[in-house]
């Protein structure tokens, strides 16, 4: 492969064929990071911004100091990193479904990789975050979290597995909230806009629902894109 691009792993998963390419954008003379599950592209580290808001806006929800944050979904690593920006941050459990992701962090092939795997704060957890937060163990044998930030589907109603369905009902929200702290916060990025109809279920699960709409510079379109942050909290 030439050095404006290079496909640095690719293999079969449960779900499809999951590779991470590197390839250079002469344009903006960067090194572009790209997820791609079959021919689906799922993530790119030119648009990481409503990623990283997922944390930002998840966190300065949850008050006081000490925070155990559950990230659902590693990928390119940008969720997990901005949640250990917020020095209130004690632990961050990062769960991941598929191992191949983990190993891209571990054998330092994504550029945030060394940030994460290199912060004691920070623990990977192979394992399905959906039968996780359906169980009465939860996460982590049962302990609870001050936060749980999610980014795995494409949005409450466009899921990459219809296992996952479920989860956004409101019997499947109250299950993963009994793993929260009282306070605690529910975050979830979508690439749909906001939806009324879950922001309601939201409402039957959790007292304060917000729905941000973060916008972000798209320099393919010359314009501008959005994604939405869910931010749910409990008394």
């Amino acid at each position: 492969m030439g050095a404006r691009f290079e496909e640095l792993d690719w293999q079969e998963t449960p779900i499809g064929a999951i590779s991470l390419r590197r390839r250079r954008d002469p344009a903006l003379d960067v090194d572009v990071f790209e997820v791609k599950l079959d021919d689906e592209y799922l993530m790119s580290s030119l648009f990481t911004v409503a990623e990283e808001e997922l944390a930002r806006l998840g966190l300065a929800a949850v008050p006081g100091s000490e925070l155990d944050v559950v990230v659902g979904g590693l990928g390119l690593g940008c969720t997990a990193r901005a949640a250990l920006e917020d020095q209130r941050v004690r632990s961050l459990l990062v769960v991941e479904g598929l191992g191949e992701v983990i190993e891209w962090h571990e054998r330092g092939l994504l550029p945030l990789a060394p940030e994460l795997t290199g912060d004691a704060r920070n623990r990977f957890l192979h394992g399905d975050f959906f039968a996780l937060a359906a169980s009465a163990e939860g996460f982590d044998g049962g302990r609870a979290f001050d936060a749980i930030l999610l980014d795995i589907d494409h949005s409450p109603q466009n899921v990459l597995d219809g296992g996952h369905a479920d989860f956004y009902t409101p019997d499947g929200l109250r299950r993963m909230a009994a793993h929260l702290r009282p306070g605690g916060v529910f975050a979830l990025w979508s690439d749909d806009p906001p939806e009324d109809g879950f922001v309601a279920v939201l409402g039957e699960v959790f007292d304060d629902v917000t729905a941000h709409v973060v916008t972000f510079d798209n320099h393919y379109t010359r314009g501008t894109s959005a994604n939405t942050v869910y931010v749910a909290v409990t008394r």
